[in-house]
Order: C-alpha cells, then sequence, then structure tokens
C-alpha cells in the first residue's frame, strides 16, 4: 500500500491544487539512500514534461565521487553521461511538514528513453523482486523496525559524537532500556515526529528507547514492501530535519559511538497467497509450512554473499560484534535476539521470519530487495535450515564477512543473486562501494596516531 493508494495522476494534480502546493520536491532514492532530483514550482510540475536528471547521479560514492578505470562500471553507465527520464509516483506524493510555504514532495521513478525502468536504481532492484514473488502468486510483507541515535550537533568530525541533552538540562549516561522517563527527556521532539509523520501519512507504530545512551527506536506497521521502502526512506529524512529544528542530530550509522551498540535495521518478513491472503509459512493444520522452512533456508545460504547491501560502509561491521545485541551469525530461533534471524512467537496467521543482521544505514530499498531475494531463493531450491538454536548464538563461530572488502568480494562472486538482483546493478554497487573503501583507507585514524605514533 502506498501512501496514498491508487493515487492516479490526475488524483495527484487534484491534491496539489487542494493543498495550494506552491513548490515541489522531486526526489529520486540513490544506491546510498540519499535524496536526489530537483525542486520545481508547482506551474513547472507535470507528468508529461519528463523531467530529467544524469544518470551518472545514481553511480557516486557517498561522498560524491564516481568510479574511474572500473570496466564493469564504465559497461554499466554510459560515458556520455546521458539522461535519465523522471516519472512521479502519484501514490508517494505527500507534503513537507517542515516547509515555510506549502510545498509537497513526490518520489519518482527512473526511465531510459526507450521506456524501460533504468534497472539499477533502488526502487527498480526491489520491484524487479517484488515481480518475482508475484509472478508465483506470491505476495511478500514486510514490518520494519528501525533505530537510530540522537546526538548533539557535532560540527567537527574528528570528535566523538555526544549525547543530547534532555528537557532535564542533563544527557544520558546510563543504560535506560524501554525507559519511558528517557524517551519523555525529548517530548518536544517527538510530538514532532509524530505530528509530521500523521500530515505525511506515514504508518508509524511504537516508539522505545533502545539500549544505547539517546537511542531510539521506531516500528512501522507490516505492509508492502516497496510502499513501507518508501516510508522509511521519508521518515529519514523527517526525522533528520525534526532534531535540527531541535538544535540536535538524529544519525542512522551503524555505529556511531564507541562504547554503545550499533543500530539496525529489523525487518519482519512473511509471504502471503495473492489469491487467498493465507499465509504460506503455516499449513492449514496450523503447523509450519516448508515454505517456512526453505525461506529460512535461503536466508541463511545467501545473506553472508548479500552483506555489502545490509552492511553498506565501513562503519555498518563495527556494530557486527559479539554480545551487542548484533548478530554475528545465520543461526535462526524462536524468541531468540541472539541470532541473525529470529522467530517471534505470534499466532499461526502471522508467522514470520525477523532478519536482524541489517543496519540501519542500509538503504531501505536495496535491504528489502536483496533480503526478500534471499528468502525466494530459499523457497524456488528448497533449502533446508540448519538446526534450530536454543541458548544463545553468540556462543558460535562468526559467519558474517567482518569488513567491506570482503562482503563485497562475496557479493561479486553470488551468481544467483547476481540473476535476481540484476548484473548492472551488481557492477555498478560494487563499484561504487569499492572506492568508498578506498577513499576510506586514506584517512588516519586517532587509534593509529595514539598507539603507532611513537610506539612502533
Amino acid at each position: 500500500m502506498s501512501i496514498r493508494e491508487n493515487f492516479s495522476d490526475a488524483d495527484m494534480d487534484a491534491w496539489l491544487n487542494e493543498n495550494r502546493v506552491t513548490e515541489i520536491e522531486c526526489l529520486v532514492p540513490d544506491l546510498t539512500g540519499v535524496a536526489r532530483g530537483k525542486i520545481l514550482p508547482r506551474a513547472k510540475f507535470t507528468q508529461d514534461r519528463g523531467m530529467r536528471i544524469p544518470e551518472a547521479v545514481l553511480g557516486m560514492t557517498v561522498t560524491g565521487n564516481y568510479p574511474t578505470a572500473n570496466a564493469a562500471y564504465d559497461r554499466a553507465i554510459s560515458a556520455t553521461d546521458r539522461d535519465m527520464i523522471l516519472r512521479a509516483d502519484p501514490g508517494s506524493i505527500t507534503t513537507v511538514p517542515w516547509a515555510q510555504d506549502p510545498t509537497a514532495q513526490v518520489i519518482h521513478d527512473c526511465y531510459f528513453s526507450d521506456g524501460t525502468l533504468v534497472d539499477y536504481a533502488p526502487r527498480s532492484v526491489l520491484r524487479r523482486v517484488l515481480k518475482l514473488y508475484a509472478d508465483r502468486g506470491w505476495q511478500a510483507v514486510v514490518g520494519p523496525e528501525l533505530e537510530f541515535y540522537l546526538t548533539e550537533k557535532n560540527i567537527d568530525p574528528d570528535l566523538p559524537l555526544r549525547a543530547p541533552v534532555g528537557r532535564s538540562g542533563r544527557a544520558e549516561t546510563s543504560r535506560q532500556v524501554y525507559s519511558i522517563d528517557a524517551v519523555n527527556e525529548f517530548d518536544p521532539l517527538f510530538e514532532d515526529i509524530y505530528d509530521y509523520c500523521a500530515l505525511m501519512n506515514l504508518d508509524v507504530d511504537t516508539l522505545i528507547h533502545e539500549t544505547g545512551a539517546g537511542q531510539m527506536g521506531i516500528n512501522f506497521q507490516h505492509g508492502d514492501a516497496l510502499a513501507l521502502a518508501d516510508n522509511l526512506f521519508y521518515f529519514k529524512r523527517t526525522l533528520r530535519e525534526a532534531a535540527l529544528k531541535h538544535a540536535m542530530y538524529a544519525t542512522f550509522m551503524a555505529k556511531p559511538m564507541a562504547g554503545e551498540p550499533g543500530s539496525a535495521m529489523h525487518v519482519h518478513q512473511s509471504v502471503n497467497d495473492l489469491a487467498t491472503g493465507r499465509n504460506i509459512f503455516t499449513d492449514a493444520d496450523g503447523a509450519s509450512s516448508q515454505h517456512f522452512r526453505h525461506y529460512i533456508g535461503g536466508l541463511q545460504r545467501y545473506t553472508p554473499a548479500a552483506m555489502a547491501i545490509l552492511a553498506p560502509y565501513v562503519n555498518s561491521y563495527r556494530r557486527m560484534v559479539r554480545h551487542t545485541a548484533a548478530p554475528i551469525n545465520v543461526q535462526w530461533g524462536i524468541d531468540n535476539r541472539t541470532v541473525g534471524f529470529r522467530i517471534p512467537i505470534s499466532g499461526t496467521g502471522q508467522r514470520r521470519v525477523e532478519n536482524r543482521i541489517i543496519g540501519a544505514d542500509a538503504n531501505p530499498y536495496l535491504a528489502m530487495a536483496v533480503t526478500l531475494a534471499c528468502g525466494y531463493l530459499g523457497m524456488v531450491d528448497q533449502i533446508d535450515p540448519s538446526p534450530m538454536v536454543t541458548g544463545s548464538a553468540y556462543d558460535h563461530d562468526h559467519e558474517l564477512p567482518q569488513g567491506l572488502p570482503q562482503a563485497l568480494e562475496g557479493l561479486r562472486r553470488e551468481d544467483r543473486l547476481r540473476d535476481i538482483l540484476g548484473e548492472r546493478f551488481i557492477d555498478v554497487y560494487t563499484a561504487i562501494k569499492e572506492l568508498e573503501h578506498q577513499e576510506f583507507m586514506t584517512v588516519i585514524s586517532p587509534w593509529e596516531r595514539e598507539h603507532l605514533l611513537l610506539h612502533v
């Protein structure tokens, strides 16, 4: 379900007129999850106009650089820096609540001049996976939980982040997991967030305080994967804007603070039969189905190769440490938060798998696409899972890549994921991430200066 279900172009125009919109932010999520695009006056916004931006906008690192002398990247993205044609998805249109003048924002899909979707655009990759489900009569259902940190403003990147000061005038120094009073420290901020989300039709559910100092988590109602990815994309923008209004930063870095837990994007996932709406993870007698077992088997088999998408930055792997509320392997278990794939206790119609490996820094479109692709391959190839873990999965070995170079090599080698996600997407994505890692390696860290400068 989109923000405005079954909206047509005509409905979108009527909505813009009704809300007296004077300006429109035309957005495209890039491979890092950053909002790119153009801002147009209302009079200039028409679908027939075919707004255009360069194809290479989707092929940038998080620092805004482009791979050079990379054969795979050069094959995927035109050397002539050709245009993409953008078309608004009417169902994604919503307000920009923090804008001073009546402003709308709408997510666009990217097309080549021949009318085909740009296949390595994040929304296109997710659509490709969802079509595989639909072709088999299935519908993927997801429910994301997103963690984040609130911090003091930090304008010097050489200085560590610190927890923000709440209404008491003090910053948190102790662990306040699930504390209501700790959340209430930031009531003015969260009141704005809920108001903004209501105005935008973002279907947010519960807000909790997580384990870290200034770490929060918010749940979304379950639903269609593309719509929920759009909601997460919008929510990240919304939270950052609301935090700035209150003289704070909000960050989705996987590990923003040393000594504090990292932030995840847990994604609950199940599969319904399109014809009946029945959860195919449950048999008629209420028992777990073979589809359910095979889905888990697919997640176990392919997630290690997908880690460069689920943990996309050097910083992402700082989160994946034993005994820190982050998985280190692909074990599974019932109501067990130490495993990579947790099976929550639920009614038979709500049987689902929670992927706890995904970082909060992951692009929501790509994270949804690849975790659903792993489960899909498990069902199609009938992959059996390993035995269920009943104790702590932290006692088991590491089974996931422990750094970005290793993760990128695994993604390049996995032909089954390449087939599903698209060859050009894999080539562009891995080239970008490889360049980001090279850029990181040019930076000398404080640890190196502290321990190596005078001691080696």
